[in-house]
């Protein structure tokens, strides 16, 4: 049940988007094998753990690379370096919407440079899975790997993708990971801000990166509601407050917490009186919450949760796994799932799966996740 990720497009300068799955021939002339291990070396050691490098930077006297974020998710992206000795990741990178990242700094020689990127759990299920060819292993947490095609205990192989950076106004290299919506830096913020919105109970559907009055009423609601000024829009830490915000208990909706020191995953299905669909999965990190988004107005809600490790292997006590759910027996799946028909899970590639009720009587509700 690893989160998916976003899909990877590297743009050119050009008008048009190079989608970064293509896959260009390696470079026809070769550096001696040593230098190809201070590459790496440079690439494990020296990379800052927070240095943040905006659109707008001067140019370096080096070219660095960087990552630029034109998606409408606030993403963790993961760097790999692939020469003929040995292949390397390092991650996580935090990118919000329309902001860049420094990954490398410096000139780096290498065969191939590879990304991977993750949404936040905040997001639920990742909207668009990747579909790059190199299963690299990565860590759930901050990580440096050397050797990353053999993965160790608490590691876990994802694909990345191949991609060719292109030269920047600042003499960067830059990546870019977009959607299809193919925005650009201004809608991507702010449909960053859009689905956040969203996601905290406020309507700013649809979700387009268009500014309008429902976007405005619903900024300007979630403002009031935490006691903000209407100058932190504009920060840098904006969306580092919007994310907080979501991962805090609810008066309205649906809530879950984690209380346990372990990743929870957790699915959640809806009955609006025609059917019921069931969908997953969220992460949520310990000691966080979540509001997993609710559309329209369901007659009843359902809920399932399961505590999983490093390696992503259901957490177990006496032998009897950690989870959270009921009796309404509905369907799931281990990767990112959603279905609206709830018979012969079995056969449709299925399991079925014990659902709690979710009483919302009160118009809230928050589900506490804690080790027994």
């Amino acid at each position: 049940m690893a989160g998916l990720v976003p899909a990877i497009h590297d743009l050119s300068s050009r008008v048009n988007n190079v989608d970064a799955r293509d896959k260009p021939g390696r470079d026809e002339r070769r550096e001696q094998r040593q230098h190809h291990r201070s590459s790496l070396t440079r690439f494990m050691m020296t990379v800052p753990a927070a240095v943040v490098s905006f659109l707008f930077s001067s140019a370096p006297a080096l070219a660095d690379l960087k990552i630029c974020n034109r998606m409408s998710y606030v993403v963790e992206a993961a760097i790999g370096i692939d020469d003929k000795a040995a292949t390397a990741t390092r991650g996580w990178f935090r990118i919000d919407p329309a902001a860049c990242r420094v990954v490398v700094q410096g000139t780096l020689t290498a065969d191939r440079i590879l990304l991977n990127a993750r949404a936040l759990g905040v997001y639920g299920a990742s909207p668009i899975p990747q579909s790059g060819s190199d299963m690299l292993c990565v860590a759930q947490d901050n990580f440096v790997i050397a050797a990353a095609r053999q993965c160790r205990s608490g590691q876990t192989q994802v694909p990345f993708t191949q991609v060719t950076p292109t030269q920047g106004a600042d003499g960067n290299l830059v990546a870019y990971l977009a959607e299809d919506s193919e925005y650009d830096d201004e809608q991507a913020r702010l449909a960053g801000i859009q689905r956040l919105l969203v996601i905290a109970g406020y309507d700013a559907a649809p979700i387009d990166g268009v500014d309008g009055p429902k976007t405005q009423a619903a900024l300007a609601a979630f403002l009031k509601s935490r006691g903000l000024s209407s100058d932190i829009v504009g920060s840098q830490t904006f969306f580092k407050t919007m994310v907080d915000a979501v991962q805090t208990p609810s008066a309205t909706g649906l809530t879950w917490c984690n209380d346990t020191p372990h990743k929870v995953m957790a699915a959640i299905a809806t009955d609006d009186g025609k059917s019921v669909t069931s969908r997953g999965w969220y992460r949520i990190d310990p000691k966080t919450c979540l509001h997993p988004d609710v559309t329209g107005q369901p007659k009843q809600i359902f809920s399932f949760a399961e505590a999983v490790d490093a390696d992503n292997r259901v957490v177990k006590l006496k032998d009897r796994p950690l989870n959270w759910g009921g009796d309404r027996q509905l369907c799931t799946r281990e990767t990112k799932f959603e279905t609206s028909e709830q018979t012969d899970c079995g056969a449709r590639g299925f399991t079925p799966t014990g659902f709690g009720t979710v009483d919302m009587s009160s118009g809230g509700k928050t589900l506490r996740f804690a080790v027994p």
